[in-house]
């Protein structure tokens, strides 16, 4: 690659695009690494965050192979070049980091590299990360760096947005634990209120039929019939609520396992028939299948709490290079013109907010009599 002026920019800008699209910390973290190795084109590229404890709690690599990354072994310490970069915040550009004192040597597994070319992350005065690049792919004379002062500017006007990038992940990733810690308070809270009012039901019944089961049998067999109904019900609540407060691992088993399982528990729980299916479906980026979880979630509350379906059935399809959702039942349904009392009801905002906050769109179909379908459709990576 070229790094004159006229090429560099818009490559960097090409660079500066590709992580903004991204929320998760260890998306952009990947995404910076990958673009600064192409941008000024070295085999390897590194960027390591360090924790309080003079490691890296994140250090992603682009160049290596798995195999070759799980050889070289543990992550590896702040010393050294690392340690200098980190601490006092000044680029450093070397012939041959090997001759360089403050190296320490690799691992065994460790590819061998040269000319070398790191910067830290920052934002302010606080140090996010340390970038760094080794072996430029071009010819160059012995003992001088194939890494160009034009290298060094193009690589620190990616570092400033790169600070910009990890520090918006951050702060998205901490908004979401906050939001998951939010419906888990609601959701206790509705759990509360649903299953104290039918404990409160059940044992009003029960005091009933045990004052009539020697003056009316039959009424007391009757009130013993709505016990078990109630009994029943809290037991609908309390699955549904645990699934609901203990979502399936997506990190471990991807969307179309855990909405299968999801769908199959709450099958089981309630009377109306809930089915799934999925087809051709590729991995999206986890914040997309974080969403698209959240709002089968809601839909399915919505058509087993409220609709009086008989049957609803969970589809995910692929979609070009993403997904389309389709959440669909045969319930009462409801008057979508009526977005304003509705929509705060079935908690219509909050799913048309997830679909946005990850680039996709949210429609609802609904007529009075005619059921409801939800479809959520999101453009992938």
């Amino acid at each position: 690659m070229s790094n004159g002026a006229g090429a560099g920019i818009p490559a960097v800008s090409t660079a500066i695009l590709a992580m903004s699209r991204h929320l998760e910390v260890r998306d952009v973290l990947k995404t910076i690494v990958a673009s600064a190795r192409e941008l000024l084109d070295a085999e390897y590229a590194a960027l390591g965050v360090p924790d309080d404890h003079g490691g890296f709690a994140q250090f992603v690599v682009d160049g290596v192979s798995a195999e070759q990354w799980k050889a070289i072994g543990p992550l590896p310490r702040q010393h050294g070049i690392l340690a200098a970069m980190l601490h006092n915040a000044t680029p450093e550009r070397l012939a041959d980091v090997r001759e360089d004192p403050r190296f320490g040597g690799w691992p065994d597994a460790h590819p061998d590299m040269s000319d070398f070319l790191g910067l830290p992350v920052a934002d302010g005065d606080e140090i996010l990360g340390a970038l760094f690049l080794a072996n430029k792919r071009c010819p160059k004379p012995e003992h001088t760096c194939g890494f160009t002062e034009e290298d060094e500017r193009l690589l620190g006007i990616l570092a400033q947005h790169a600070a910009i990038a990890l520090t918006n992940a951050r702060l998205y990733e901490r908004s979401r634990e906050l939001t998951i810690a939010g419906e888990r308070a609601r959701l206790a809270h509705e759990l509360h209120d649903a299953v104290s009012q039918k404990l409160f039901s059940l044992r009003l019944t029960a005091q009933a039929a045990t004052a009539l089961v020697d003056r009316d049998p039959a009424r007391a067999k009757d009130e013993l019939h709505q016990v078990a109904a109630l009994a029943a019900e809290a037991a609908d609540e309390l699955r549904a609520a645990v699934v609901e407060l203990r979502p399936a691992a997506l990190d471990e088993d991807g969307l179309v396992a855990t909405l299968r399982s999801q769908v199959q528990v709450l099958d089981r729980a309630h009377s109306a028939r809930v089915t799934f299916a999925a087809h051709g479906v590729r991995a999206l980026p986890s914040a997309q299948e974080e969403a698209m979880l959240r709002v089968a979630q809601e839909a399915l509350h919505n058509a087993l709490r409220h609709s009086g379906a008989g049957r609803v059935e969970v589809t995910l399809n692929r979609f070009g290079q993403g997904a389309l959702l389709r959440v669909a039942d045969d319930g009462r349904g409801f008057d979508t013109r009526a977005v304003r009392r509705a929509g705060r009801h079935l908690g219509l905002v909050s799913m048309h907010d997830r679909a946005g906050g990850v680039g996709g769109r949210l429609s609802v179909d609904s007529e009075p009599g005619r059921g409801t379908a939800v479809e959520m459709e999101v453009p992938g990576g």
